[in-house]
């Protein structure tokens, strides 16, 4: 999966649950709430003043080194 900064938390969330401790690590508990599942990164970010270009980088190496793993 590529993640954009426009990618739907719940959607993300929906194909790797375990992205939530990227969410966690920023300060945002209330992945369970219909309405963060409902916000983009970027939108997510801006409620927590965090980089959402370095938040999709990192769930992106996330991907990356799953998906080296898994091929091995």
């Amino acid at each position: 999966m590529k993640v954009t900064k426009e990618t739907n938390i719940g959607d993300l969330l929906d194909e790797d649950i375990e992205t939530a401790r990227f969410f966690f690590d920023i300060g945002m508990f209330c992945l369970g709430c219909p309405a963060s599942r409902g916000e983009t990164i970027e939108e997510a970010c801006a409620v927590h003043g965090t980089d959402p270009d370095e938040l999709v980088a990192k769930i992106n190496e996330y991907f990356e080194n799953k998906e080296n793993k898994e091929s091995k």
